[in-house]
């Protein structure tokens, strides 16, 4: 089986704050299958670390409320050929990221408020009939 993955799942700095979101579960399954790790944010041009961003109505703003959206769906189109050319099975993604969120987002207040949704990126694959799982919804899938 083929599975993308958020890299910092897989212990890539490459979250907004310079750090990851490591995952043990993540790497037992790079065992097992095969995996390609992405991260759409720096894949559209954006620098780690990076002020933080959340979706307000539609568009990415950074906590100065700067637009960010432009790179953020430029990854996120960088990304979906990245799962085509590799045909991929399904993508495991990294909970709540204004990229990545599969389930819920933060709610564009910068105030850790949650809301359903999902981020630029998990969209796209939705949309392009790819299977897109939560990680926090990991547990529930045979792999």
């Amino acid at each position: 089986m083929k599975i993308l993955v958020s890299a910092c799942l897989m212990g890539q700095n490459c979250k907004y704050n310079g750090g990851n979101n490591y995952n043990k579960k993540i790497e037992e399954i790079s065992k097992r299958h095969e995996v390609i790790t992405v991260c759409p944010e720096v894949i559209g041009g954006m620098t780690t670390p990076r002020r933080s961003c959340e979706i307000v109505n539609g568009e990415v703003i950074n906590f100065d409320g700067e637009s960010k959206d432009r790179e953020f769906r430029l990854g996120a189109e960088r990304c979906l050929q990245i799962a085509r050319m590799n045909q991929i099975d399904l993508a495991i993604l990294q909970s709540r990221s204004p990229s990545c969120g599969v389930n819920q987002i933060y709610d564009g207040t910068f105030t850790k408020t949650l809301i359903p949704g999902s981020g630029v990126f998990a969209s796209l694959l939705k949309e392009n009939g790819f299977k897109v799982v939560d990680l926090e919804d990991l547990d529930k899938e045979q792999l």
